[in-house]
């Protein structure tokens, strides 16, 4: 799509939404998404501006880092006269609300039998102050609920953590090469929707198909965050999944600088465990990367392991963020355990990355020196499949 094309719908699609005299937050991604985000925000600036009473965009951290300052202005771009532009301080208690509980007897019909614990539902303020809640974002294949977007914006991405626990592990339970990229409305998703159906504000959504590590789009959805998303997830499958007719052996992911540390960068084993043969490897290359999770350093400790490792060991995690036990799943990817085998995971994982081998291999992963890697070879090799601006694209095989 041209900008005029996305500058047209956008302002076309605000102008007559009914916004005059109410307030508007506008909920947006951080800067681990390909987004042309200053393009649809200058849109929605141009088409709101002396139309609303209030105007705010909150970005979608879920735990992530903050970002600055600087950070925020390349990222939104601007300057937008007018606007409140907030971090989602996920790690201040008193930006929350209480919107209510899901029942532990509808998680268990969500989850298929998988859980059966109440979700107290807590968003940030921001929103339920606002008189309408507009989500502009794309939408990606993903681990933890199918496809991103929509509501996912909301839960996790300006949610309280027990909502963020709760959800991801169901996600890693499902195990993320069971959900990632499935159409249509995943438990994972019906769990994030139900908590959504507690906001008072309107939702509405602009949700985008970027051109994965471009700042252009294939496609633009307006509506409801529940029927927009799904414009963008049906053209998100037939535009981000990449279909391989064989496995291969080994898997070369190098990562731009959009993810800083592991926990984000995990995105580049993610896309691609479906494709790699049983006993074959995912090489995450990022030597800028020096921190497996910068906001969550207990995964130093737990470390990574498969689902059946953590559920085999329930007693010794069940007390740590559910959230990041499910990074740590998500990571190590398929395999089983049990006390006389111990722990085999399907595929090898290994860091080539600024982080120390001695923390590599205490996280039980795979360590490779980054001074001495050779892109070359491995493009030069037929067993392995190199994949530049790794993290937003699905592979699967056929």
């Amino acid at each position: 799509m041209t900008e005029g094309e996305v500058d047209a719908f956008v302002r076309r699609s605000l102008e007559t939404a009914g916004l005059d005299g109410r307030s508007v937050c506008v909920i947006v991604p951080d800067a681990t998404r390909s987004c042309p985000l200053p393009l649809l925000l200058k849109a929605v600036h141009t088409a709101l501006t002396g139309r609303v009473s209030k105007l705010t965009i909150l970005v979608a951290l879920g735990t992530h880092a903050e970002m600055t300052e600087s950070q925020l202005a390349a990222h939104l771009g601007g300057p937008y006269p007018g606007v409140t532009v907030l971090n989602h301080e996920w790690w201040k208690e008193d930006t929350f609300v209480d919107l209510g509980t899901i029942s532990a007897e509808r998680v268990g019909e969500i989850s298929n039998g998988l859980l059966h614990k109440a979700a107290d539902v807590k968003l940030n303020r921001a929103v339920v102050e606002h008189d309408v809640a507009l989500v502009v974002g794309p939408v990606f294949p993903h681990e933890v609920v199918g496809f991103s977007g929509g509501n996912k914006y909301f839960f996790p991405g300006v949610a309280g953590q027990e909502v963020i626990d709760l959800s991801h592990w169901l996600g890693a339970l499902i195990t993320s090469a069971s959900i990632i990229g499935t159409p249509g409305n995943t438990p994972v998703r019906t769990l994030i929707d139900e908590a959504a159906a507690l906001i008072p504000s309107d939702k509405l959504a602009l949700s985008v198909v970027a051109q994965s590590g471009t700042n252009a789009l294939h496609a633009i959805a307006f509506g409801d965050t529940i029927s927009s998303w799904q414009a963008a997830a049906a053209v998100s499958a037939e535009t981000h999944i990449r279909y391989l007719d064989k496995p291969v052996r080994r898997v070369v992911s190098l990562m731009p600088s959009r993810y800083q540390d592991i926990w984000t960068a995990a995105k580049g084993f993610y896309k691609v465990e479906p494709i790699v043969a049983d006993g074959g490897e995912v090489i995450i290359y990022s030597p800028l990367v020096t921190e497996l999770a910068a906001m969550h350093p207990e995964i130093e400790q737990i470390g990574y392991h498969c689902r059946d490792y953590i559920l085999g060991h329930w007693d010794q995690y069940r007390d740590a963020h559910w959230g990041v036990l499910a990074h740590s799943t998500h990571l190590r990817g398929a395999g089983t355990w049990d006390p006389v085998n111990g722990e085999r995971c399907r595929v090898d994982v290994t860091l080539a990355t600024g982080i120390p081998e001695d923390v590599v291999r205490r996280a039980n992963l795979g360590y490779l020196d980054p001074t001495g890697f050779d892109v070359t070879q491995y493009e030069n090799d037929p067993d392995t499949l190199v994949i530049p601006n790794a993290g937003e694209i699905l592979h699967r095989l056929r």
